[in-house]
């Protein structure tokens, strides 16, 4: 006899917000599975405000309510059990961004929780990254977000290193990042790369890497190769950002930062000496729910 459980998790990015509900199906002497139901991904882009203003503008606020309003209303709808909403690198840093959680709560009846870099690293290693991992490899998982980029080391089937750094699709193109970024983070996975033998293999995450893997045609369990990355970086960069939403059929705010997002994954193949990236459709939405499910997050 099975059980099915509800769980939705929340995930307010820089470049958008997303509502995942999944069903966690129980069976006695079985490990649960966690099946998507449905996601929902909004387009609001808090990382233009926060990363040219510092600050939330009264104009998104009133969207973030809006929409706030609206996943709690699927939520109930769907008969969610347990949610958790978590807010990135746009909300951090933002000076009113403790504020607008308060707001959203006193509107939509939503609590928010604003994490950091590092915990938000963590919650997306607690994810379904096992089906994926084999025990005798080593692999680089690259998670871009709008404003920041989250890397994780795997060997032996465990998380060896982590770390988040201030560098994503939102930043990238309103010019924000600089060059010491670019360097600390080369320098940081050439040091740890070091450390492994054998070669390492990439797992990419975010919404950029999913389009192009799709776009590819390629099974789900096959990888794209460093070459085809470059390739595919290249080909995108010669078209104007009209040609992208028409001749590849991309969203308005997929088509002008999916170039950027490429050069992340492109350069940590790079300088990991990684062949291959892998790409499942996990992210740190999936993340929260595994961590509610399991209580390592209230």
């Amino acid at each position: 006899m099975i059980k099915i459980k509800k769980y939705a998790a929340i995930d307010i990015g820089s470049n958008a917000m997303r509502l995942l509900i999944a069903n966690v199906v129980e069976e006695q002497g079985r490990e649960p599975q966690f099946n998507k139901s449905s996601l929902i991904r909004v387009p609001i882009r808090l990382g233009q405000d926060v990363f040219t203003t510092n600050r939330i503008s009264d104009e998104n606020i009133d969207r973030m309510i809006d929409a706030m309003n609206g996943f709690r209303l699927l939520m109930k709808v769907y008969g969610v059990e347990q949610y958790k909403a978590c807010a990135t690198s746009a909300m951090r840093e933002a000076e009113n961004g403790v504020e607008v959680a308060k707001k959203i709560t006193e509107k939509a009846d939503i609590i928010i929780d604003i994490i950091e870099g590092k915990t938000e690293a963590e919650i997306i290693a607690s994810t379904d990254l096992d089906q994926f991992i084999e025990k005798d490899k080593n692999y680089l998982y690259v998670d871009v977000g709008g404003g920041s980029t989250e890397f994780s080391f795997f060997s032996k089937g465990k998380v060896i290193e982590s770390k988040s750094f201030k560098i994503g699709t939102v930043r990238l193109l309103n010019n924000i990042v600089s060059d010491s970024v670019w360097e600390e983070i080369e320098e940081w996975i050439k040091d740890v790369s070091s450390q492994f033998e054998g070669e390492i293999t990439l797992i990419g995450s975010g919404g950029n890497i999913n389009k192009i893997f799709k776009l590819s045609g390629k099974p789900q369990n096959k990888p794209l190769s460093f070459s085809y990355l470059a390739k595919e970086y290249t080909k995108l960069n010669s078209l104007s950002y009209e040609e992208r939403i028409y001749s590849l059929g991309l969203n308005t705010d997929r088509a002008d930062v999916i170039i950027h997002a490429l050069k992340i994954y492109k350069n940590a193949m790079k300088w990991s000496g990684a062949k291959n990236i892998y790409v499942p459709k996990i992210g740190l939405s999936d993340g929260i729910v595994k961590a509610l499910y399991y209580g390592k997050i209230k």
